[in-house]
Protein backbone atom coordinates (compact mmCIF):
# COMPACT_ATOMS: atom_id res chain seq x y z
CA UNK A 1 0.00 0.00 0.00
CA UNK A 2 1.40 3.20 -0.79
CA UNK A 3 -0.09 6.70 -0.13
CA UNK A 4 -0.60 9.65 -2.08
CA UNK A 5 2.11 11.57 0.55
CA UNK A 6 4.32 8.64 -0.05
CA UNK A 7 3.74 9.10 -3.35
CA UNK A 8 4.56 12.85 -3.59
CA UNK A 9 7.57 12.83 -1.25
CA UNK A 10 8.97 10.14 -4.24
CA UNK A 11 8.37 12.16 -6.71
CA UNK A 12 10.20 14.80 -5.32
CA UNK A 13 13.11 12.45 -4.30
CA UNK A 14 13.44 11.57 -7.66
CA UNK A 15 12.97 15.03 -9.64
CA UNK A 16 10.53 13.86 -11.77
CA UNK A 17 7.13 15.80 -12.86
CA UNK A 18 3.94 13.94 -13.31
CA UNK A 19 4.28 13.32 -16.76
CA UNK A 20 7.63 11.64 -16.16
CA UNK A 21 6.39 9.38 -13.21
CA UNK A 22 3.50 8.40 -15.51
CA UNK A 23 6.03 7.75 -18.16
CA UNK A 24 8.13 5.34 -16.12
CA UNK A 25 5.68 3.44 -14.63
CA UNK A 26 3.23 3.13 -17.85
CA UNK A 27 0.09 5.12 -16.50
CA UNK A 28 -1.62 7.86 -17.92
CA UNK A 29 -1.16 11.80 -16.56
CA UNK A 30 -4.53 11.79 -15.81
CA UNK A 31 -4.27 8.82 -13.24
CA UNK A 32 -1.03 9.95 -11.63
CA UNK A 33 -3.03 13.12 -10.70
CA UNK A 34 -6.05 11.24 -9.45
CA UNK A 35 -3.57 9.13 -7.07
CA UNK A 36 -1.55 11.73 -6.00
CA UNK A 37 -5.08 13.93 -4.98
CA UNK A 38 -6.16 10.76 -3.18
CA UNK A 39 -6.79 11.26 1.08
CA UNK A 40 -4.12 8.83 2.38
CA UNK A 41 -3.55 5.08 0.91
CA UNK A 42 -4.04 5.16 -3.34
CA UNK A 43 -6.87 3.39 -3.52
CA UNK A 44 -7.07 1.88 -7.65
CA UNK A 45 -6.77 -0.69 -9.80
CA UNK A 46 -4.51 -3.92 -9.12
CA UNK A 47 -2.23 -3.25 -12.73
CA UNK A 48 -1.95 0.22 -12.11
CA UNK A 49 -0.86 0.44 -8.27
CA UNK A 50 1.87 -2.52 -9.34
CA UNK A 51 3.13 -0.41 -12.13
CA UNK A 52 3.11 2.92 -9.74
CA UNK A 53 5.06 1.03 -6.85
CA UNK A 54 7.06 -1.42 -9.68
CA UNK A 55 8.14 2.20 -11.55
CA UNK A 56 9.23 3.37 -8.02
CA UNK A 57 11.21 0.94 -7.30
CA UNK A 58 13.12 0.60 -10.27
CA UNK A 59 13.99 4.07 -10.12
CA UNK A 60 15.97 3.07 -6.48
CA UNK A 61 12.81 3.95 -3.91
CA UNK A 62 12.03 2.18 -0.96
CA UNK A 63 8.48 2.40 0.22
CA UNK A 64 8.40 2.17 3.99
CA UNK A 65 5.43 1.14 5.52
CA UNK A 66 3.39 1.97 8.63
CA UNK A 67 5.21 0.56 11.67
CA UNK A 68 8.40 -0.34 10.41
CA UNK A 69 11.93 0.04 11.17
CA UNK A 70 11.47 3.53 12.28
CA UNK A 71 11.98 5.96 15.58
CA UNK A 72 7.71 6.63 15.85
CA UNK A 73 6.73 4.47 12.66
CA UNK A 74 5.12 6.22 10.38
CA UNK A 75 4.85 5.66 6.49
CA UNK A 76 7.52 7.38 4.22
CA UNK A 77 9.88 7.15 0.82
CA UNK A 78 13.62 6.77 0.73
CA UNK A 79 16.38 6.35 -1.88
CA UNK A 80 18.34 3.31 -1.54
CA UNK A 81 21.79 3.15 -2.14
CA UNK A 82 23.12 2.91 -5.01
CA UNK A 83 24.45 -1.19 -5.83
CA UNK A 84 28.17 -1.20 -6.30
CA UNK A 85 28.71 -2.28 -9.85
CA UNK A 86 30.28 -5.66 -10.40
CA UNK A 87 33.83 -6.99 -9.98
CA UNK A 88 33.64 -7.99 -13.42
CA UNK A 89 32.41 -4.84 -14.87
CA UNK A 90 35.20 -2.69 -13.04
CA UNK A 91 38.27 -1.63 -14.22
CA UNK A 92 41.59 -3.21 -12.53
CA UNK A 93 43.15 -1.74 -10.03
CA UNK A 94 45.55 0.70 -11.62
CA UNK A 95 43.67 0.85 -14.65
CA UNK A 96 41.09 3.67 -15.77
Amino acid sequence: MITAAQLRAARALLGLDQRALAALSGLSLPTIQRMEASDGVIRGNVDSLMKLVGGLEASGIELIAEGAASEVGGRGVRLRAPTPAPLAARPPVGED
